[in-house]
């Protein structure tokens, strides 16, 4: 379907990007702030209107003056990389001192000003004994099988919207009154509220509240739709809705919410894998049949998850190790871009180091190679994906930094595309092979192959009724289709 026009970041060949000079900024930065600078280097092409690269160091940890604000966000706009402010209600004032400069200088350079309210939303299950399960003979009980010990009964939280909808109001009225509009507000909101998964299911079955409030409980689909529809539900009411409220034109969203196909492609690292589950099996694989939750929530912006979850590895038997990665990952983002409206970017959390590897390390378990993800961040764009959002361990930071970057910063070569383009290939091959995506825009058409064998006898597509036969190439390929024939080095029949 057609996407959007903010889109964002590609590939820069897996050559070392220039390094930005540690005495380029001569002011003393955190050092969140500081492995940002010193691994990334100014756009060489504009970001124009397009949404800036998100990177989970790239965030606010102390009060800036007015002048060093502005400094800091001039110098991250020259890297294409937007600044986060976060939002914290156990100190509201010390966190609006250090996030009311950054968004003046937002508001002036005209970046987004970026908002991170996670910790605003924790926590509905925060041990009152009012939220526990109950059962029949009336004893309170927890689901401890999430690692949080207080995991209760998803119809005992009605009380705690209150108090979390005033933490969300009173920022969005603190800046209001500055004349400060949020452009950008996510949340890492996850092992909390209604979750179907684990023992959930079970320990509801258990519950005397929940028996009553689903009458179809032995059906595990029932079930899972009236706790993801409830989940929705809270999340509408305490965050997203009073955000719009008032500034009609946020883009607010929450981590891992996201329209798809009915399934999900990942498992979160506090998720079981249970041979029980609906879903596809693929090889090894389980892709579970997951409700919608974004349709409910009032979210404007749709953030996929696209890590190389250690699980993964040893879902498939495929000889090449790269597309053990490749496959899953690429049908998460996929699935995400192929079914977002066109009005809601796609904001997708990245994260190329194994994530929650084993423990004990499992020799094994082979890492991604950065060439393999560098390709897939590119695939990603050119399927409808607006933009990323780097998440890794402050260890992983500087290669992390430098591989996303670098793919950013060539991407914007790219912008006409980017903005305009519509995806012409949302294909994922079932088994090592050549993969294809490309953005289709005023008879142009930016196409990038990638494989996985030693095959390379052209490919050919059949795009808006012409054929396209796509040769082997690196780096991405321009085609102008004038009349019958397109520019090399493809070819129109």
């Amino acid at each position: 379907m057609p996407r959007r026009s903010h889109l964002l970041a590609v590939l820069l060949l897996l050559g070392a990007p220039v390094m930005a000079k540690a005495n380029d900024m001569p002011e003393e930065w955190p050092d969140s702030i500081r492995v940002v600078l010193d691994n990334t280097a100014p756009l060489k092409a504009s970001r124009g209107r397009r949404l800036p690269l998100y990177l989970w160091p790239a965030a606010v940890e102390e009060t800036l003056t007015d002048s060093r604000a502005e400094a800091l966000v001039r110098e991250l706009q020259r890297r294409g990389i937007g600044l986060i402010s976060r939002w914290d209600h156990s100190d509201m004032a010390a966190s609006l001192a250090r996030a009311l400069p950054v968004a003046r200088a937002q508001k002036k350079l005209g970046e987004p000003i970026s908002i991170d309210a996670s910790r605003c939303l924790y926590s509905f299950f925060d041990g009152d004994r009012n939220t526990a399960h109950i059962d029949e003979a009336g004893t309170p009980f927890w689901d401890t099988s999430f690692g949080k010990p207080d995991m209760g009964c998803p119809f005992a939280l009605h009380h705690r919207r209150e108090p979390i909808r005033q933490r969300i109001d009173a920022f969005a009225e603190a800046y209001a009154k500055e004349g400060l509009s949020p452009g950008f507000v996510f949340a890492d909101w996850e092992i909390d509220g209604p979750i179907p998964w684990n023992e959930a299911w079970s320990a509801s079955k258990r519950c005397r509240r929940c028996r009553q409030q689903i009458p179809d409980i032995d059906n595990f689909l029932a079930f899972q739709k009236t706790l993801v529809d409830l989940r929705a539900d809270l999340q509408r009411d305490v965050y997203a809705e009073p955000l719009r409220r008032r500034f009609p034109n946020v883009l607010v969203g929450n981590y891992g919410v996201y329209p798809g196909d009915g399934f999900r492609y990942w498992y979160d690292y506090f998720e079981r894998e249970e041979p029980w589950y609906p879903g596809i099996r693929d090889q090894r694989a389980l892709y579970r049949h997951w409700a919608d939750e974004f349709t409910r929530s009032g979210y404007t912006f749709a953030m996929p998850v696209v890590y190389t979850w250690s699980r993964m590895w040893r879902w498939y038997e495929y000889a090449n190790d790269d597309f053990r990665w490749f496959r899953p990952m690429l049908l998460a983002a996929t699935n995400a871009a192929q079914h977002t409206p066109a009005s809601a970017p796609v904001i997708a959390f990245v994260h190329w180091h194994t994530t929650a590897p084993p423990d004990p390390p499992d020799p094994e378990v082979k890492q991604m190679s950065a060439r393999a993800y560098q390709e897939l961040l590119w695939h990603m764009l050119l399927r409808g994906v607006d933009t990323f959002f780097l998440w890794c361990p402050a260890e992983e930071s500087p290669q992390e930094i430098r591989l996303l970057h670098a793919v950013w910063a060539e991407a914007q070569r790219y912008g006409d595309f980017l903005d305009r383009g519509v995806p012409v290939s949302y294909d994922v091959p079932d088994k090592p092979g050549t993969v294809i995506s490309g953005l289709l825009w005023n008879q142009r058409l930016l196409i990038r192959r990638t494989d996985f064998t030693g095959e390379a006898a052209p490919v050919t597509l059949r795009i808006h009724g012409a054929e396209i036969t796509v040769h082997r190439a690196d780096g991405c390929q321009e085609l102008t289709l004038t009349g019958d024939r397109p520019s090399q080095p493809g070819e129109l029949r």
